[in-house]
């Protein structure tokens, strides 16, 4: 993530974060988890509600009101 910042790739860098938080749920850091989710939830990128919704992913951190909020503040309007 430090050598390709959002800054420097927006698309790229935004599925750096959101790798991180994929990796950090699988080892049971749900905070760190939960913390690079809400900060990919706000860039572009490949996050979008129906992912969150359905990739297995994420199973580690549902049920999580943290993980809800995030989901919910992606869905369609």
């Amino acid at each position: 993530m430090e050598l390709l910042p959002v800054a420097k790739d927006s698309l790229n860098g935004a599925d750096l974060i959101q790798f991180s938080a994929i990796i950090a749920a699988w080892v049971g850091e749900k905070d760190l988890a939960l913390q690079q989710l809400a900060k990919a939830a706000q860039l572009p990128g490949t996050l979008s509600y129906g992912r969150l919704k359905l990739l297995p992913y994420w199973d580690p951190l549902r049920g999580d009101p943290r993980f809800e909020k995030i989901v919910a503040s992606l869905a369609p309007k």
